[in-house]
């Protein structure tokens, strides 16, 4: 049987309470005593126009005694002018507590990684959640990511598989804690993708390529779903912790959750303008997580950060290779820390993370080395939201960075040196792994010290001195010799600042 939605540019759009959505007529199937056979299909074909709702809802009438419920799709991609965006649309899944906003009825998601899914009580694709498929209304979502100027023609096939459900599996998560070293410096990878949601590898290649870099700990952090949280148990182990999150991957913006409480599912379908991301922010600090904006400069759609960072704990401001979006982005989050030194107020920190895929994508570079009292994801959190911690591009680099008076009062990364205004302060880096990088010191003036290359063993100090009313902060960057001119070269490494002097920032 086929059902034609041809004509939903022409139905009412409503909203739910977040970005414009559109539901359509329901698709049935036979009811218990009606069935023939073990199985039933139904086909669904329609067109999106250009200006398509943000999401589309196709309900599905789920009678009693499915033991499975799989979907597939597919949609066309017409060829379209130079600069023109064309067809991509994203699919998932909600149950029969309904789609309002908040995901009380979420199944799973995964965006525009896969042609199909299925979902039983004791498995489903990865993305989604495993469990009993009951009667009632479903609803699967479309989401109209771009339409080409042509519109978006698409058809759904779903396929209901009659019997005894399968037993449900309990999930296992993994620890908070791995074996640390005390006080001590960890490196972590803080955005990461698995075949959980548009990646290709699973948790165990992930964890493998983890402890190949040298790192202390990862947080799972899959676009839009939670579906991986039950799979990182058997990763995790005494030399690395597993914090478990989400890429919550709105159209204006991405913010990592990271280090939220097993089974922390966040909404994602608002814009900006709906005023929901406030809701939603303080949701993944009351399951223990942080809100982290990613990539805040990127230039793909519906990547750049447009909810402003009232909300955030962090923010990352290198995100995998670093590019011209990049150096954007520590630009702006240098204009942040002037703007709380000028105000008063509180500065948000600066992470690194890799935001790796697949092959050839290096986990740990960059990443984020953090000041921990011990290795369990709350110690982590804490030395993130202080901003002790600095971002290097592999585990090959490692430096210490203080600010001394001439009484021995001293602070490092993250922390206030609480002297008078005209007091002397010196500014000592010390580096390894850096060979031939340049070590530039910069403050709310700008960059006031640049080094000489550092020798090709990649070890040596810097120091530089200054006062507070002269340096209101200093932060370090080190970075590779510049292919030309005056224009500085990639980053290796750069710290969160060191404030100077006695008034708060």
């Amino acid at each position: 049987m086929c059902e034609d939605h041809t004509g939903i540019g022409r139905r009412a759009v409503f909203v739910t309470g977040a970005a414009a959505a559109l539901t359509l007529g329901s698709v049935s199937f036979a009811s218990a005593a009606d069935r023939d056979g073990g199985q039933e299909t139904r086909t669904v074909r329609g067109t999106l126009p250009p200006g398509a709702p943000d999401f589309v809802y196709v309900p599905l009438d789920v009678p009693a005694g499915v033991r499975e419920i799989k979907v597939a799709y597919s949609y066309d991609r017409p060829p379209v002018p130079a600069g023109t965006t064309g067809n991509a649309l994203d699919i998932g899944i909600f149950d029969d507590r309904g789609t309002e906003l908040g995901g009380r009825g979420f199944r799973g998601w995964s965006g525009g990684a896969r042609t199909e899914f299925f979902i039983r009580a004791d498995e489903a694709t990865p993305g989604y959640i495993p469990g009993p498929v009951r009667e009632g209304t479903w609803h699967i979502a479309l989401g109209p990511y771009t339409v080409a100027p042509q519109g978006l023609s698409y058809e759904i096939t779903i396929t209901l598989t009659y019997g005894e459900p399968g037993e449900a599996a309990r999930p296992v998560y993994p620890p908070d804690r791995a074996r640390g070293r005390g006080r001590a410096w960890y490196r972590g990878d803080c955005h990461l993708h698995s075949w959980y949601s548009d990646g290709r590898r699973t948790p165990a290649e992930i964890g493998a390529l983890a402890r190949a870099a040298g790192l202390d700990f990862i947080n799972s952090s899959e676009h839009n779903t939670h579906a991986a949280h039950a799979h990182w148990s058997d990763v995790a182990g005494d030399d690395l912790l597993v914090m478990l999150g989400e890429e919550v991957t709105t159209r204006n913006g991405h913010v990592v959750a990271l280090g939220t409480d097993p089974g922390t599912f966040v909404d994602w379908r608002y814009r900006a303008r709906d005023n929901r991301f406030g809701r939603f922010a303080r949701q993944i600090r009351r399951a223990g997580g942080l809100v982290v904006p990613a990539h805040p400069h990127a230039t793909c759609v519906g990547c750049n950060w447009k909810f402003g960072f009232g909300e955030a704990d962090a923010v990352e401001v290198w995100n995998g290779p670093y590019t011209p979006d990049d150096e954007v982005a520590l630009a702006d989050w240098d204009s942040m820390l002037v703007a709380s030194v000028r105000d008063g107020r509180d500065w948000i920190p600066a992470m690194g993370s890799s935001d790796a895929h697949r092959d050839p994508d290096p986990v740990g570079r960059p990443q984020t080395v953090v000041l921990a009292d011990d290795l369990t994801r709350r110690a982590i959190q804490e030395g993130i939201r202080a901003g002790r911690s600095y971002v290097a591009e592999s585990a090959k680099v490692e430096l210490s960075f203080r600010a001394s008076g001439a009484r021995g009062e001293h602070a490092g990364i993250g922390e206030r040196l609480r002297v008078d205004r005209d007091t002397p302060v010196t500014v000592r880096l010390e580096v390894t792994g850096a060979p031939r990088c340049t070590v530039r010191f910069v403050t709310d003036q700008g960059v006031l010290h640049t080094s000489a290359p550092l020798p090709v063993s990649g070890s040596g100090v810097v120091e530089w001195r200054t006062t507070p009313s002269y340096a209101a902060y200093v932060r370090a960057e080190l970075r590779h010799e510049a292919a030309t001119g005056p224009v500085p070269g990639a980053l290796a490494a750069f710290t969160n600042p060191i404030f100077l002097g006695r008034a708060a920032g």
